[in-house]
């Protein structure tokens, strides 16, 4: 059974409808998936409703947003229930943090110079079926950028003090997951932002702090990395998890189902529970 733990839709920043993944999973051969959107959980209930029906095992999930020693990172909560209300609350909040971060990002740009006009932003409808969020495609489609990478490289940097917000700690979200009937793993440990930070300290931090398990298997990650990982979590009695962070046409180097992950590779001991159910 191949398997993909890692998707994201239009819930947040991918640009696959749950039909149009479902189709999509169906073209790839993949049988187990989870819909793993930024900090939301709306695609949820429709998605399992088509898995349903498909005959592909989907489990219900989400990747929150956390901050730790300043940095970014995210927190995948597997077999959650997404109608609970400590889950919600968090999820609210922290997509009020970044819809504010985007507002004042555009405000900085104005103030360093930019010729933009702050009320055409607010009054910009976002195309969901692309990919992305509303700032980065207002900026696209204005002229100010071009994609996601030159978005980050000469707009969202030191330069313009534009950084994240500062989110709840990895031990509220990893606690709130708990509530929620969920099991957290810690995304990408080597990939993104974390590539910054040394591995096995990361590692070491989210072992002590309780994680479950982590995202061995990722596009970022390369071999000597992955196996890291792999390695880890034996030696640590952790869960291991995997996927392609596939964000449909918005990030074109991420496909689905890549890298190519099989069920037998995984461990998920600790959604045994959830699994039987």
């Amino acid at each position: 059974m191949r398997a993909d733990l890692h998707i994201h839709t239009t819930a947040s920043d991918g640009s696959w409808t749950p039909g149009a993944l479902v189709d999509e999973l169906k073209k790839k051969g993949i049988s187990m998936f989870a819909v793993t959107d930024h900090d939301s959980v709306s695609n949820l209930k429709k998605t399992q409703e088509l898995a349903r029906k498909e005959g592909l095992y989907f489990i219900p999930a989400v990747e929150i947003s956390a901050t730790f020693q300043g940095q970014l990172f995210h927190i995948l909560g597997y077999g959650i229930d997404p109608a609970d209300p400590g889950l919600t609350e968090l999820l609210r909040h922290n997509t009020e943090l970044m819809n504010k971060k985007d507002d004042d990002s555009i405000r900085t740009l104005i103030a360093q110079g930019y010729q933009i006009d702050f009320e055409k932003y607010k009054n910009y409808k976002d195309d969901g079926s692309r990919g992305g969020w509303k700032a980065l495609n207002f900026l696209i489609d204005e002229g100010f950028c071009k994609d996601p990478k030159d978005f980050f490289k000469n707009l969202f940097n030191d330069k313009y003090n534009l950084g994240f917000p500062v989110f709840p700690s990895p031990q509220e979200v990893i606690k709130t997951v708990a509530g929620a009937g969920g099991v957290a793993f810690l995304a990408h440990p080597a990939g993104g932002l974390q590539r910054k930070l040394d591995l096995s300290e990361v590692l070491e931090s989210f072992t002590q702090m309780g994680i479950a398990g982590i995202e061995c298997w990722h596009p970022e990650h390369d071999r000597e990395e992955t196996d890291y990982c792999l390695d880890w979590c034996m030696n640590n009695r952790l869960d291991i998890s995997g996927g392609s962070d596939s964000h449909g046409v918005f990030i074109k180097t991420r496909q689905l189902g890549v890298p190519q992950i099989f069920l037998e590779q995984l461990r998920l001991d600790s959604l045994k529970a959830y699994l039987a159910g």
